[in-house]
């Protein structure tokens, strides 16, 4: 049996057509898995607080700069933060105020 119980054939072609391209899925799956890593959800809530360089984040964090660097370029390279450079210190903050939004609506819905 292949009938459709809950919605028509026009309706199916409609969702469809508004589910991503797998591109965009994939780009989608890699932009999550971000906030299932502790060390970086640790250093999103850093950077929603104050703009930090990588050895002051890991002070705070109490974890080795080495890490700090590796995580920081995979948030880099999704787009989620960006640097400026003050002499040899480059200082990361949040590429856009909806990273911070999206991680304030999770914690308040798990609250």
């Amino acid at each position: 049996m292949n009938k459709l119980i809950r919605i028509s054939e026009r309706n199916k072609f409609e969702v469809q057509d508004l589910i991503p391209d797998d591109d965009c899925i994939n780009k989608l799956a890699n932009y999550f898995q971000n906030y299932s890593d502790q060390t970086r959800i640790k250093i999103l809530s850093a950077l929603s607080i104050k703009n930090l360089c990588v050895n002051d984040l890991s002070k705070i964090l109490g974890i080795n700069q080495t890490t700090i660097s590796h995580q920081l370029k995979t948030l880099k390279d999704q787009n989620m933060v960006e640097y400026s450079r003050e002499g040899k210190v480059l200082i990361y903050r949040l590429k856009t105020q909806a990273i911070n939004d999206m991680m304030m609506y999770a914690v308040k819905i798990l609250s």
